[in-house]
């Protein structure tokens, strides 16, 4: 579906009136300005396609900008993680990156421009006292001392803060606009602070560096973006982005605000997603496990599943949770149609044909797709020793059994029927090997006089590819692991069996070749992909062929 033939929300239905009245001239410019304090996460991927998708459906353009106003915590590998995650998804910004730091001369001329405007001042209260003289929602804030000290002063004030005359955190600017503002945003909010720190775009220029409220709103003015999108947690800033904006006399582009998308099972705060990482919850922030897109694109989500999904999700100005059910779906339904199919065991038992000759081999030839005769076909070769899984075989077998037992038949998929004669086990009692003959009139066609009861995958061991499989799943057993649980922290919600590794699964040889990151069906298993950044045979599953969870919560 193209951008143009999609359904609208409030957004799109915003910029058709402003085209319609003329405003803006009819262009449309957007852009996605994410910190680059951390990895992204899933909920930047609907505000990506978000800011990107409008752009694309109006003929405009969307700008990547990086808001990097706070060095201490940026850093050039949380950038480039963002360059690549904005492709990946696949779009393409306006001209070269931009950075708020390119405006800092001209966000301080403007700062310069309020303090002689008598809109900013230089404010020397500690941070206790900041909070003291704030006020509360229900209490009006009390004026800074130096609230009325003459703009002479506070402009020398401010040279020598930006000349590296005071310690970090001796005083800031503020806007002077209203403590008694009912809303806390407004009341004097600082602008600009010390920070004796190194820039990694700057180098050490500065030692003063803007707010994000102050460099948002004239950033957007000096790249003439014409609708600015952001999440509802914005939308009280609104009033401070509007009246920096026309106080100062700029250009004025419109805040929109949409709700942010919050997912269950997973959390996406940056600062607890690092608090994963560094703690080593899990592995980086490319783990598999976690809600980054860095780590959906390892687990095997692609860009198409992910754009649908947010698609679907929609674009709303009142919060909600979505399920994480609704993630998965994308991913099914986008491999479902697009992934090979490949034969993997992933417990294997050995299985022997007595009856099959010893220096016996065969091609099967298998369509890669049971519906997509585009996809070809795949060589897969079967001998007398073969691999099951474990879970096929049952020597006592429950109601409506459809897999091998004692004196049962089976087919294996593709291949011929087997029937099972002896199950040999160990000194623990364990099975260890089948024994199993197998009818050479069935290959392709159901055996005269008896039918199996069902469909088993296999691989031939004399052929199998050793490989570890990673079988992942929800970080957390909890559907709201950050609400607020008496005595307990999002952390004591993760799930356990969140990650369970196999070392010793055997897969048909046609899998040695598989693209790292390129999405298979393991026969009635799952869906899986070779690891991105292993070596060796290492495949990592990106979601289960039906909803368990759905099973778990309906239990519950």
């Amino acid at each position: 579906m193209s951008e143009i033939s999609k359904p609208g929300n409030f957004i799109t239905q915003i910029i058709d009136k402003d085209n319609e009245s003329g405003k803006h001239g009819g262009n449309v410019m957007t852009r996605f300005p994410p910190e680059p304090n951390g990895y992204l996460h899933i909920g930047h991927a609907k505000s990506i396609c978000l800011n990107f998708g409008i752009a694309e459906r109006f003929n405009g353009k969307c700008n990547l900008r990086f808001d990097d106003t706070n060095p201490e915590k940026e850093s050039l590998e949380y950038i480039n993680s963002i360059k690549k995650d904005v492709q990946w998804l696949g779009f393409e910004w306006n001209e070269e990156p931009k950075f708020a730091s390119n405006y800092f001369d001209q966000l301080f001329d403007f700062a310069v421009q309020l303090i002689k405007l008598e809109k900013a001042y230089v404010c020397k209260l500690n941070a206790d006292e900041m909070r003291e003289y704030r006020g509360t929602l229900k209490e009006p804030g009390k004026n800074s001392p130096y609230r009325d000290t003459s703009a002479e002063e506070n402009l020398a004030l401010f040279m020598q803060m930006k000349n590296g005359d005071f310690a970090d955190g001796e005083m800031v600017l503020r806007a002077k606009i209203d403590m008694a503002s009912p809303n806390i945003n407004m009341r004097d909010p600082i602008i600009y602070r010390i920070r004796h720190v190194h820039h990694h775009q700057t180098g050490d220029k500065w030692c003063v560096y803007p707010m994000y409220d102050f460099t948002h709103c004239l950033s957007d003015a000096m790249e003439n973006i014409t609708h600015s999108i952001c999440t509802l947690e914005f939308q009280d800033h609104r009033p401070l982005y509007d009246w920096v904006l026309d106080t100062l006399g700029t250009a004025h582009p419109q805040q929109i605000e949409f709700a942010r998308l919050n997912l269950n099972y997973t959390v996406t705060s940056k600062r607890k997603l690092k608090q994963l990482v560094d703690e080593k919850h899990v592995e980086g922030w490319d783990d598999p496990r976690m809600s980054t897109i860095s780590g959906l694109r390892r687990r095997g989500y692609t860009a198409n599943s992910i754009r649908n999904f947010c698609e679907r999700i929609g674009v709303t100005k009142s919060d909600g949770t979505v399920d994480l059910g609704m993630l998965e779906h994308a991913i099914r339904e986008d491999l479902d149609q697009n992934a090979n199919r490949a034969m993997a065991v992933l417990n294997p038992i050995k299985v022997t044909l007595t009856n099959y000759p010893e220096d016996k081999q065969e091609i099967f030839t298998v369509n890669n797709h049971p519906k997509n005769t585009d996809a070809g076909t795949r060589q897969v070769p079967f001998s007398k020793n073969l691999f099951i899984d474990a879970a096929d075989f049952a020597e006592v077998p429950p109601k409506k059994w459809k897999r091998l037992t004692l004196d049962s038949a089976v087919r294996l998929r593709g291949g011929y029927v087997i029937t099972c004669d002896k199950a040999i086990k160990d000194d623990n009692g364990d099975v260890v090997e089948l024994l199993c003959r197998y009818d050479e009139n069935t290959l392709g066609v159901n055996p005269e006089g008896y039918k199996p009861k069902g469909v088993i995958h296999w691989v031939s061991a004399t052929h199998a590819v050793t490989a570890e499989v990673r079988l992942y799943d929800r970080l957390f057993n909890e559907a709201a692991p950050d609400a607020n649980h008496e005595g307990k922290t999002f952390l004591d919600f993760i799930n356990k069996d969140s990650l369970v590794i196999l070392t010793n699964a055997k897969l048909e040889p046609s899998l040695k070749q598989a693209e790292k990151g390129k999405g298979f069906q393991f026969e009635r298993e799952g869906y899986f992909c070779r690891d991105l950044e292993s070596e060796g045979m290492v495949f990592n599953r990106t979601v289960t062929l039906r909803d368990s969870w759905a099973k778990i919560e309906a239990k519950g």
